[in-house]
């Protein structure tokens, strides 16, 4: 039978296609699910797209699309959507647009036509202004200094100066090669000397990274959106990775943007003067306006290289005279003297100096997450009040806000510093106030312990642990690049406890294996999950069967694997699951039940588990046999648990509650039932009710019941006391009948009124009295009785347990009814609760006896007010209380009983309105202490060696049992312990040995003892104190060629008492001596240390590594190694190739055999050969690899030829070739298959009759 293959599916029944668009076009992607609301995530370059202004995503039911705006250059990348375990990638492609003329007032002159310096600007000349200006701003491109860098270090290209309007986009690219790098590098990104980019990442900065693994470069871009004014200046861009370094500095100018009106030359000589770094600088300290707005401070300055000397025309302006300015403007290019003047005397009178601030504050600081800083002002009035804002806010003094004045100067410290504090801060002195910006660098988050390769094996769950260097970081888990979340499978779990994280993948498949990375801030770590295929073993097969019509056929087969699936097939066809059909599948065993068996039932049956190369095949042969219809009769049967008229069977009911019944029947044909209430007459089966018993029929009332298939129902609305009796159910059928009682009793909870006659009884004497009481909450009065009552002492009943009441009385005499009396205290109707619940024989000594037992089911309104114990002698009815008053508790010990007496106890629960029933042992307890065999119960993390490092404190709880307490004995190693040292405490149930400092000398193994006269029982733990090993030993270079140096040395001499897991193996030059790692973690005695510099001596140095860590001293190498710079060439020995081919072997031969048939058989033999030999079986000389009756399995050499059930026609001579190009040999053996019943010869039958 062929193997039912598995097709996959996909998520998505439309895919998005690859589009072509020009610049600053809009594009729109789209794609159709096969299933509505499915999760559908949008990537670029493998990382996730999240909705912006430049991507807008969009879902409808089962369509979703992605629009990008603006396209630029940078879009043209792969995209990708995921939905699911379905992946589907496209692109986007720029068309490249038309050239289009350059505006003149816009182009820069080109290189290679510098402008010269007009000597004097014209007043009509406007159309040459902006070349005037760019002259000022600097000289052409082909007069500039070089800047350019060679890419010489990390980078492979470094990211270039440029130029962008306000308000518009640029992107600076730094690609670095990482085919010789061994973990990826480290990127920074920094606005001028010192302000770290990273922490502004937010609406006009954002930082992107990539890596293409078949050129493996690494590429890092920094996207500046909508940028502004303030923008400009010098940016750095540094790169390390391990002990490599390389930076490249860059320039960002940002320009005014330019209108099609005209050109404004006021503007473009402020721009000019902003280059010169002069007096106009931008500066932000309102910090709060935006929170991923960029604030640079007066460092957001345009820089621009110019080979003339920087010359401050305000500077000159300002320590002129007003008859010199005229001169001054015509000498250095002023056109717009006049705005000039205004504008420098507007800052003459702006220039104040400030009255209350000796020194101001910074115009920013920065200061790392967790740090302190201090902000420091001076004042000119020693005596000034200080007042200190966050973001507008005034700051109160806490633990961690800490004001100080010393003399004159005035100190702001913050403590612990959060990302809370990344603000704006202001020092105000009455009207005058100094403010600056606070930004706070959170510190990368370190992954502390690595991801570690998983092999797991198929639907088994797999587990990635690491550890960070902060608790409550945000990690990122990916495979094979594409980020991992939670889906509504639930395959992937994240669990986060404290430093740890977890990725819990659970139904592990091939498709899992690959690589799977963590990634912070700060590093990542990756891993490789490999999936085994289990070996599925069959521990049952399916048989064949013969069944007759109408019975039921069941196939039943059970494997290794209970996660297997499996298809059943019929001739060759899938089974289908129907209402005479069942297939199920329960752990390991999976059935296929065909009810009722008609003759279309009879064929092969095959089930092929899902995943595997193999199937189970079985016959289904249908049997037909006349059968003679009788029709299925079975006598009626009441299932009830409580029948007759026993204390057991009664049911209680409140009165003005409803009982409800429901009494399951059984019987074929259905029976007809009857329900009557009153006695019956005689003793014996009731054929018919009586005339004393009353039938109860579906509308009788209040009292009524009804039938159902399989159930009968009595219910009783509403129970009164006059429902009470022996209510009797009858069922019957023409097979026969049954018949059970239930006894019902009403209760009601009731309280006894008493009063006094009145003492006036207005002339007449009085004939009776009036009774009405109410609830509490209500003001509703009912009268109790309506013929006056004579007596003072009244039952008042069918009241409501639980609820409070009031009672009032009138007095009746002749004339008529007095006024009420006054309503009575209000009271609680109370019951007593039912008995208590399984009560038990906890423990019992030579005197004692403990019990226990659980509250009662009911309590009712009043609160429990606890228990009562008994006992008594047995044959005694005297119950002796156990102690004075009650106890609250469920359990109790009962001292100085008589030892060896048999006694009877018994326990009540008590409330307000008294004792409940008693709940009593089923029999008499001898009280005597039962002897308990000493067992001591090992912890299960104690059954291995129990490892903890040196100083460390051990406490193990040893808990046992034994009656009577048992003696504990503590050996180590078959010797007594050292109190000074060691520290054993005992009780009843435990023994404990503790060790509040462990020292290597602890290690050993220590042995427990508990006996109780001559019986004992012995427990055993190993216990391994662990250290830091010493250092290797015998460091030295063995041998050094070109740059290498190859290393060698030995174990250290202590170990530590573990084993060593590795070694760190570091290098330092002797000009300099910084030590640099090389291997770490390295499990070898012996190394080669490559990428030496040439002409450098080097000394190297170990340090050893077991499961503490590393050893306090390294092992240093005695003489230093010198990398010659001359070149050695190495000449490798040569060696005379081997040929290991061998002709095929039969290394154990066939053996004939013989079967019976029916069953399966199995012919094995072994061969050897290089190369591996071809191996074909032959039948009588008929090769048979391709029969599927035959299955053949090669396992490490050992042939095996399977014939699945034979027949005597698969009897003959069984040959098995092994070929190769060395040669071939054959082994063959003859199978002889025997039926599996002797044919009824006419010898046979002659024997037989003989023998009878």
């Amino acid at each position: 039978m062929p193997e039912a293959t598995k097709k996959t599916v996909s998520a998505f029944t439309k895919k998005p296609n690859t589009q072509t668009a020009e610049i600053e076009a809009t594009v729109i992607f789209e794609a159709e699910t096969e299933k509505p609301d499915v999760k559908v995530r949008w990537q670029r370059d493998s990382k996730d797209i999240s909705s912006s202004y430049k991507y807008t995503i969009s879902a409808e039911g089962n369509m979703h699309s992605l629009t990008i705006n603006n396209v630029v250059q940078e879009d043209a990348v792969g995209y990708a959507v995921i939905a699911g375990v379905s992946k589907v990638k496209f692109e986007l492609k720029i068309k490249e647009s038309e050239a289009v003329s350059p505006d003149p007032a816009v182009v820069e002159p080109k290189p290679e036509e510098p402008k010269e310096t007009p000597s004097a600007p014209t007043e009509n000349s406007l159309d040459n202004k902006p070349i005037f200006l760019f002259v000022l701003l600097g000289l052409p491109e082909s007069h500039q200094p070089d800047t350019r860098q060679d890419l010489t270090g990390l980078f492979t290209e470094r990211p270039q100066s440029g130029e962008v309007n306000v308000g518009e986009n640029i992107t600076f690219v730094a690609r670095v090669c990482g085919e010789s790098l061994l973990k990826k590098p480290t990127v920074k990104w920094f606005k001028g000397k010192w302000m770290d980019l990273a922490s502004k990442s937010g609406k006009h900065l954002q930082l992107k990274e990539h890596y293409d693994r078949n050129t493996k470069v690494y590429t890092f871009e920094m996207h500046i959106i909508a940028a502004k004014a303030n923008f400009a200046g010098a940016y750095r861009c540094e790169v390390s990775s391990r002990d490599k370094f390389d930076s490249c500095n860059f320039d960002l100018a940002v320009h005014e943007a330019r209108t099609t009106d005209g050109f404004d030359i006021r503007t473009a000589f402020r721009q000019c003067f902003v280059a010169c770094d002069s007096f106009l600088s931008y500066s932000s300290t309102d910090a709060g306006e935006d929170s991923g707005e960029l604030d640079f401070s007066r460092s957001n300055i345009a820089v621009h290289v110019s080979t003339e000397p920087e010359v401050d025309a305000w500077e000159i302006l300002q320590k002129s005279s007003p008859s010199e300015y005229e001169k001054i403007a015509f000498q250095y290019g002023i056109t717009d003297l006049r705005g000039m003047l205004k504008r420098l005397k507007k800052m003459k009178k702006e220039k104040k100096k400030s009255a209350a601030f000796l020194r101001k504050l910074d115009p920013a600081y920065q200061v790392e997450k967790a740090h302190k800083i201090k902000l420091q002002i001076e004042v000119a009035n020693p005596d000034a009040e200080v007042k200190w804002l966050k973001n507008g806010q005034e700051i109160h003094l806490t633990g961690r806000y800490i004001f100080e004045s010393v003399g004159n100067k005035r100190f702001l410290t913050i403590n612990n510093c959060a990302l809370a504090d990344d603000a704006a801060y202001t020092c105000m002195i009455g009207e005058e106030k100094t403010v600056t910006e606070l930004f706070v660098k959170e510190p990368p988050v370190l992954i502390v312990r690595n991801l570690e390769d998983q092999m797991v094996m198929k639907g088994e769950r797999a587990e990635f642990e690491c550890d960070v260097s902060e608790e409550g970081a945000q990690v990122k888990w990916e495979k094979d690049g594409v980020e991992l979340t939670r889906d509504e499978s639930f395959k992937y779990r994240f669990k986060k406890d404290g430093c740890k994280h977890v990725l819990i993948i659970n139904d592990v498949t091939k498709e899992d294996c690959g690589h799977y990375r963590v990634k912070t801030n700060g590093g990542q770590s990756l891993a490789e999950l490999m999936v085994q295929e289990k070996q599925l073993e069959v521990y049952q097969s399916i048989a064949d069967l013969t069944v007759k019509a109408k019975d039921q056929a069941v196939f039943k087969c059970e494997v290794s694997d209970e996660n297997v699936k499996g298809i059943w097939y019929k001739n060759g066809v899938e089974v289908k699951p129907d209402a005479r059909t069942h297939i199920t599948h329960i752990g390991r065993i999976h059935k296929l039940t065909i009810d009722d068996v008609k003759p279309e039932d009879e064929g092969d049956y095959t089930f092929v588990p899902e995943g595997y190369a193999f199937n189970l095949s079985a016959k289904l042969n249908f049997l037909e046999v006349k059968i003679d219809f009788v029709p299925r009769q079975d006598p009626p049967k009441i299932h009830l648990d409580c029948m007759g008229r026993t204390a057991e069977s009664t049911i209680l009911v409140v009165a003005g509650n409803k009982l409800r019944l429901d009494v399951p029947i059984t019987g074929d044909p259905a029976p007809t039932v009857v329900w009557t209430k009153g006695e019956k007459v005689g003793v014996g089966t009731v054929t018919s009710p009586s005339h004393n018993q009353k039938v109860l029929t579906d509308s009788d009332g209040r009292v009524h019941v009804e039938s159902t298939k399989g159930h009968c129902i009595f219910t009783i609305e509403g129970a009164e006391r006059q429902d009470e009796g022996v209510y009797s159910v009858i069922v019957r059928n023409p097979a026969g009948e049954d018949t059970a009682d239930i006894n019902v009793k009403v209760g009601e909870d009731s309280c006894i009124v008493q009063w006094d006659p009145p003492l006036f009884d207005g002339g007449q004497p009085v004939i009776g009295y009036v009774l009405e009481r109410k609830k509490k909450k209500s003001y509703r009065w009912m009268r109790l009785n309506f013929d006056p009552y004579k007596e003072t002492t009244y039952e008042a009943k069918r009241m409501i347990e639980g609820v409070a009441y009031e009672m009032r009385i009138y007095a009746v005499n002749a004339i008529g009814m007095s006024r009420p009396s006054a309503a009575s205290q209000p009271f609680v109707p109370v019951a007593p609760t039912s008995e208590p619940t399984g009560l038990c024989v906890d423990d019992i000594s030579d005197t004692t006896i403990s019990l226990k037992w659980r509250a009662p089911e009911r309590i009712g309104s009043a609160e429990l007010e606890g228990y009562g114990v008994e006992y008594c002698k047995e044959g005694s009815d005297e119950w002796i209380p156990a102690f004075k008053g009650l106890t609250d508790r469920t359990s109790v010990i009962i001292r100085d009983l008589p030892t060896g007496e048999k006694m009877q106890f018994r326990v009540r629960a008590y409330n307000m309105a008294g004792p409940s029933p008693p709940a009593t042992l089923q029999q008499a307890v001898t009280i005597r202490e039962i002897m308990q065999r000493p067992k001591i119960w090992v912890p299960r993390n104690l059954h291995q060696t129990l490892i903890k490092k040196v100083g460390e404190t051990i406490n193990l709880v040893i808990p046992f049992q034994g009656k009577p307490r048992p003696q504990v004995t503590w050996t180590k190693n078959d010797e007594p312990l050292d109190p000074k040292q060691v520290s054993i405490r005992n009780s009843n149930t435990d023994t404990i040995l503790f060790i509040r400092r462990s020292e290597r000398k602890d290690s050993g193994n220590y042995d427990v003892q508990v006996q109780i006269e001559n019986v004992e029982d012995r427990a055993s733990v190993n216990i391994q104190i662990v250290d830091l090993p010493g250092p290797p030993q015998n460091l030295k270079a063995i041998d050094v060629w070109g740059f290498n140096v190859a290393l060698e040395w030995k174990p250290p001499k202590d170990n530590g008492n573990c084993d060593i897991t590795g070694y760190t193996i570091q290098k330092a030059d002797k000009k300099t001596m910084e030590w640099y790692t090389v291997f770490e973690q390295y499990r070898r005695t012996n190394c080669v240390v490559s990428d030496l510099i040439m002409g450098n001596e080097y000394v190297f140095r170990v340090y050893a590594m077991n499961m503490v860590g590393l050893s306090p001293e390294p092992c240093l190498s005695k003489d230093s190694a010198y990398i010659q710079k001359t070149g050695i060439v190495y000449k490798p020995p040569s060696y005379k190739e081997r040929d290991f081919s061998e002709v095929p072997k039969f290394t154990h031969p066939l053996m004939s055999r013989s079967v019976i048939a029916g069953y399966n058989a199995t012919l094995s033999c072994s061969v050897r050969g290089i190369p591996k030999p071809k191996i074909t079986w032959y039948k009588n000389k008929m090769d048979i690899t391709n029969e599927a009756k035959y299955r053949m399995f090669s396992n490490q050499g050992v042939l095996t030829l399977e014939i699945r059930k034979p027949c005597p026609f698969d009897g003959g001579v069984y040959m098995c070739k092994a070929i190769n190009s060395s040669g071939e040999d054959v082994v063959e053996c003859k199978l002889e298959v025997r039926r599996k019943y002797m044919p009824l010869t006419q010898e046979l039958l002659r024997d037989l009759l003989s023998n009878s």
